[in-house]
């Protein structure tokens, strides 16, 4: 098929990049025009593992182009995708000016009767508002075209987009043409082959749908936040709770890690959304409320334990590892380590940080200070340290050799904000620890 998709972004990128992968043709289109150049030239501006072999392969190949030619794009395009941003508006509702603009430049440009998809993340009623900005710029001209305008969200996990997109857990399709559906059907057959894994519905249950899901992991988050924080304050610890309710087969081990709060593209600013779209329905959505303001606070938790530590950090230094608000990405939106930092700052204290990917992304959001260095390796960010903060659990993190962590540490202790490590083998080679929800006045349980 001849499919055009409006973005490239995360979700833009990596569905052009795997439809091209199995065979279709594929123009990417963003108004960025140097970022266009970049993809036409092999240079891939995010980091997602998998997402640049293919990339290159299919530009190669000629399944996957690049351009800024919106109308050409339109043109010749029998699906349109839009996967544009949403961001939070001023008060929390998602900000709809791309999709909107997009719809109307679609309805400028259309010349043969097309599918157009909603990928990007919208609110309830958004199709509705897309199908009649491109049907009043038809009207403008004075033709008369067929369109079809579908809610189909993406669920894609940043570090693991490239496998989710390849092989999907579902593929919701909101739609009320029968003729959409077929042809959507057939799209995706290639990613459909092992099992059924298409969910039809209405668009506006599909529009919900996303959302619905972002808010329930975060919901879980949050959940285990709040347990976590009970925890410290009876004494237990929560990683025995995680493993005694995750056993449960109605509650699960996904999304019940306790840390220092989630962060990204989605869940903060999705959880706003609905929120502000229950509101604006005369609904107060009174978990949602409690969901996010529990994250809001799960932020500050370490640097209030640095506190407790220390007491005054003025002239501290504090090594950081990872500054990604997840492992396998460098995005850093709404990363629980930027709002760390942003409060080290304010106390006075230097940051020495490490991620394996996301110290560019840092460079350009931070610039450049003098309280700040960000470093090329884990172990040179200890140098001159007083304290290590874990913010991001790469894989490379999981298993230090903590004996030469306290050798170059100026006070040895460690931070450890997702949990990651056993408090008694970081005590064991003499540095203190703190995480979250640790309760170490309970003895931990002997193995026979």
């Amino acid at each position: 098929m001849h499919v055009t998709i409006f973005g490239t972004g995360y979700v833009g990128l990596v569905t052009g990049t795997c439809l091209a992968e199995v065979g279709n043709k594929i123009h990417c289109v963003d108004i960025d025009a140097r970022k266009v150049e970049g993809l036409n030239n092999g240079i891939v501006p995010i980091y997602e593992p998998g997402l640049e072999e293919l990339v290159l392969a299919n530009h190669k190949s000629g399944c996957l182009q690049f351009t800024t030619d919106a109308a050409a794009a339109v043109r010749r395009a029998e699906i349109i995708f839009i996967a544009v941003g949403t961001p939070p508006g001023e008060d929390g509702s998602a900000d709809l000016s791309h999709v909107l603009a997009l719809a109307r430049t679609i309805g400028q440009h259309l010349e043969k009767s097309a599918i157009v998809v909603n990928k990007s993340t919208v609110p309830v009623g958004t199709a509705d508002r897309v199908r009649a900005a491109i049907a009043a710029e038809l009207a403008q001209r004075g033709v008369v075209i067929s369109f079809d305008v579908l809610s189909n969200p993406e669920f894609l996990k940043e570090g693991d987009a490239v496998k989710d997109c390849m092989r999907p857990d579902r593929i919701v399709i909101g739609a009320d043409s029968a003729h959409a559906v077929e042809r959507m059907k057939v799209l995706y057959a290639p990613f459909n082959r092992n099992h059924e894994r298409i969910v039809l519905m209405d668009v506006r249950s599909a529009e919900l749908t996303k959302y619905a899901a972002n808010a329930m992991l975060a919901t879980k988050i949050s959940f285990m936040n709040e347990m976590a924080n009970i925890a410290e304050r009876v004494g237990a610890d929560i990683e025995h709770v995680r493993h005694g309710i995750g056993s449960d087969p109605r509650i699960g081990y996904s999304f019940i890690y306790p840390g220092a709060g989630y962060g990204g593209s989605c869940f903060p600013k999705d959880v706003q959304a609905l929120d502000r779209t229950a509101r604006q329905h005369g609904y107060t959505p009174r978990i949602l409320e409690a969901v996010e303001a529990v994250n809001d606070a799960q932020k500050h938790r370490i640097f209030a334990l640095i506190q407790q530590h220390f007491g005054d950090v003025r002239g501290k230094t504090i090594a950081v590892w990872g500054l990604a608000f997840k492992p396998n990405t460098d995005d850093m939106r709404e990363a629980p380590a930027r709002v760390l930092l942003a409060q080290l700052w304010a106390a006075g204290a230097t940051v020495r940080a490490y991620d394996p990917e996301a110290g560019k992304e840092a460079a350009e959001v931070f610039g450049v200070r003098d309280d700040l260095v960000i470093c090329d390796e884990a172990l040179s960010a200890l140098d001159g340290a007083d304290a290590l903060v874990l913010m991001t659990e790469w894989k490379m993190f999981w298993s230090p050799d903590f004996d030469r962590v306290r050798d170059l540490l100026k006070s040895p202790v460690v931070f450890d904000g997702r949990n990651i490590y056993d408090p008694k083998s970081v005590e064991a080679a003499g540095l203190a620890y703190y995480g979250i929800g640790r309760g170490r006045s309970v003895p931990y349980p002997k193995v026979v």
